[in-house]
This record gives structure tokens, sequence and C-alpha cells, in this order.
């Protein structure tokens, strides 16, 4: 798992020159090459230091540690060349790798037992991943060229029909996991929760949805937005998602290299959480709550359980969901016609993190494990949550029960969404 991690890193990276790696390419991100140090530091860390005793750190101090050096600071650290931080990685994986030859994964403590310890710093990777793809979607210059574009199935039959919904029917369903061996502290634990009917798009909000509301005077009808919203709008004077371009009458949009028309039945993507805010006003509809999100994703009626995916336990892939970052994009809806929840929601895993109206808080029994630092320090109101992962998601790092975060005014991140209703 490991090995596998550290080869889709690589394989990323491997178009970039030294100069690419070290430049911050935007204040929001860091360069690549301390994503990297990062990377290899904080396994060093978890695997290596904090398997012999108490933990003694949960960020290694100084350059790698994220809270000391903050993003749109990074780009002035003394960072190390690309052959030196590889030459890092190497050792410390090294090092790892002797270690876990003879770490005891039933009996030796809560960090080890399962593989828990070694999942979540892959699962660190994986998202680290992600965020380099962010990165480089904003790279300066000439844009990022992806080493292997992989294009995902094509759908099959009519564009989607925009705005379908389906019901929930309500009454008890279970949220959370108390999974140990994958789930982050976030996630935990299961409970139990009343939930009223409610109505839920069947696909994410398209391209071409998203067309309609622009073309309504969207952007600049104040009704649509809330105070903070039009705030923001105000502020970052935009008229169309991140990375779209109009040419005449037509839109065009980028993603990493590749430059093409504005798919109508394609998600659209990077959409900010108040731009998805003020389409569900104008449609008359709302963003759900992440707990409707997930009982829509995850639970079945009928069995009266909850799925670890939409479509079921067996393990996310590239070929069930738009997942695994090589696809470069979002891929049409109805692509992947077994990615459907119980309920009949399409695409809930991958292609767009999707918002929800939720601010980022723990769970009733929360219990910070195995540090802080990683969701508990960022509880609280200026976070909203992201659900189902996106076509940068590794599959290793997405299930119904994730929960992502950020910023209400981030439009880096590939993020979409879908509109709720509730029942009169």
């Amino acid at each position: 798992m490991l090995e596998e991690a550290r080869e889709r890193t690589l394989l990323l990276i491997a178009p970039l020159s030294e100069q690419d790696l070290h430049l911050q390419h935007d204040p929001l991100m860091s360069p690549v090459v301390w994503d990297l140090g990062h990377i290899a530091h904080f396994e060093e860390l978890w695997l290596t230091r904090n398997l012999d005793g108490p933990v003694e750190f949960v960020e290694m101090p100084g350059l790698y540690n994220p809270f000391e050096n903050p993003r749109r600071v990074r780009g002035a650290l003394a960072l190390p060349s690309a052959n030196e931080c590889r030459a890092e990685m190497d050792e410390i994986r090294a090092r790892v790798l002797e270690r876990l030859r003879s770490a005891d994964l039933e009996d030796g403590g809560d960090l080890l037992r399962d593989g828990y310890v070694y999942a979540m710093v892959a699962q660190h990777e994986y998202q680290h991943d992600e965020t380099i793809l962010q990165t480089l979607q904003l790279k300066a210059g000439a844009p990022y060229r992806a080493p292997r574009r992989v294009r995902p199935p094509a759908a099959s039959g009519a564009l989607p029909n925009d705005g379908e919904m389906v019901r929930f029917p309500g009454g008890r369903v279970t949220i959370g996991t108390d999974d140990r061996t994958q789930a982050y502290d976030n996630e935990r634990p299961r409970h139990t929760i009343a939930l009223a009917p409610f109505w839920i798009d069947v696909h994410p909000v398209t391209n071409g949805a998203f067309l309609g509301f622009m073309e309504a005077g969207g952007y600049e009808t104040r009704a649509w937005w809330s105070d903070a919203g039009w705030q923001w709008l105000q502020d970052a004077r935009v008229q169309a998602p991140k990375y779209w371009h109009r040419e005449g009458t037509d839109w065009s949009t980028r993603t990493m290299d590749l430059v093409e028309r504005v798919d109508p039945a394609k998600p659209v993507c990077h959409v900010c959480y108040y731009e998805a805010e003020a389409f569900a006003r104008w449609a008359g509809k709302r963003l759900p709550s992440e707990i409707e999100w997930e009982a829509a994703a995850a639970w079945d009626p009928v069995a009266a359980r909850a799925r670890i995916y939409p479509w079921g336990d067996e393990p996310a892939t590239s070929e069930l969901a738009n997942l695994d970052q090589l696809s470069f994009g979002t891929a049409r809806v109805g692509a992947y016609p077994r990615n459907v929840s119980p309920i009949g929601c399409h695409g809930m895993i991958g292609d767009v993190w999707e918002w929800t109206s939720s601010d980022f808080t723990g769970y009733p029994g929360f219990a910070s494990y195995p540090y802080r630092e990683y969701s508990e320090v960022f509880f609280g109101d200026e976070y909203k949550v992201l659900r189902g992962g996106s076509w940068a998601t590794r599959p290793g790092a997405i299930r119904n029960t994730f929960r992502n975060w950020d910023y209400p005014i981030r439009r880096q991140i590939f993020s979409g969404f879908r509109c709720a209703r509730s029942e009169p």
C-alpha cells in the first residue's frame, strides 16, 4: 500500500522541472517540493518515532510543520533540491519498510492494530497527491502536462434530466462508522439519527444547468445570494466557475493542459460554497446537510443498513467511479452506471467533491485520535463540509462516511454540488 501510494506521487511529479517543483504557483498552495518533504517527514514521524511509545509530536517540528509554516510563506523557505528531497524520501521509506517487517499488527497497540497507522499514512499521501493536483491546475506559465491521461467511459443514453430529484423516505438512520482500520476520527462514532423525508438531486448539478443559472443573471442578482455570499462576490468579481473562459457566446474550460468547450453533461467543477448556495436558491432548492448527503449515499431503506459505498461494500475502484486521478477531469453524468445509491442517486462518489450546508463539527461522542490536529482544531463555523471525493481522489481515501472540509470561498478545489429540498 505504501509503495503503491509513492508510485503514484512520483508519476504525478515526473513531468515537473526543478523550477516547477520549487515555484509557489499560488499563495493558496505550497511549492510541490514542500508537499513531498512533508509527506516523507509525516511518514517518518508516525511509522518510526511514534511507534515506540507515547506520541511525542503530531507534526514534525521545523520546515515541514504546516502550523509553523502556513501555505502563504512556504515559497520563501529554504527548501531542498528535488534530488535531495527524493533521497530523503527514499532513506525514510527504507527505514519504514525495515520497521514494518517486525511490526505486530495484532497486539502491538492501538496504532499498529490492523495496520491502522499505515493506512493513515497512506491516506495522508493520497490526500497530498490531490493537493498537488490542485497546485498543478493553478500552475504558472505552461500548463502541467498530464503524464498519462485515461479517458473515462462514455455515458450511454440521453443527456441528464437536469434537476431531477429522488425522495429519501426519512426515519432513523445510522451515520458515521466505528471502523478503526481506515476511518479518521471525525467519521466516528457511528450514531443513529432521525431524519425527516427530503428530496435530493439524482445527479450532481451539471455545467448545462449552471449555465442556465448564469444566463438568468445568477451572478448579478442579489436575491439569490446570502449576505456573506454577496460580499464574497463583490470582492472576487467573478462571473463563472474558475477556469472557465468565454469566447463570444461559447464557454471553454481548462483542466491542466487540456482546453475543451464546456460540456453540458459533465458536473460543474471549481465552484465555491457561495456559488452553490446561490444556484440552489435560484433553483428553488437548498444544499443538503451532510447528514442528508450521507443518508442518500449510504442508507438502504429496505435492508435498514448503511453501505460503505453507494454501490455496496465492494472497495472503490476507477471502474466503479471517476476516481484515481488519471482521468484528469470529470466524466459525463451516467458514465459509471454502478455508481448509484440505494435510493437512486448517481455519482455520489468521484467526479467532484459536493458542498453541503453543514459546518465542520464533531459527532456526538467524538474522541480525537490519534491527534487533535487532524480534525478537532478545525471544528467550528469557519469551514463547510464536502462529501464524496473527486476525480483527483485516490480510491483508498474515500467512502460514504469520509468528511472533507474547506473555507466556503475556496474554488481551487475540485468541488461541485447537488441540491436538496425539504418535503412540505
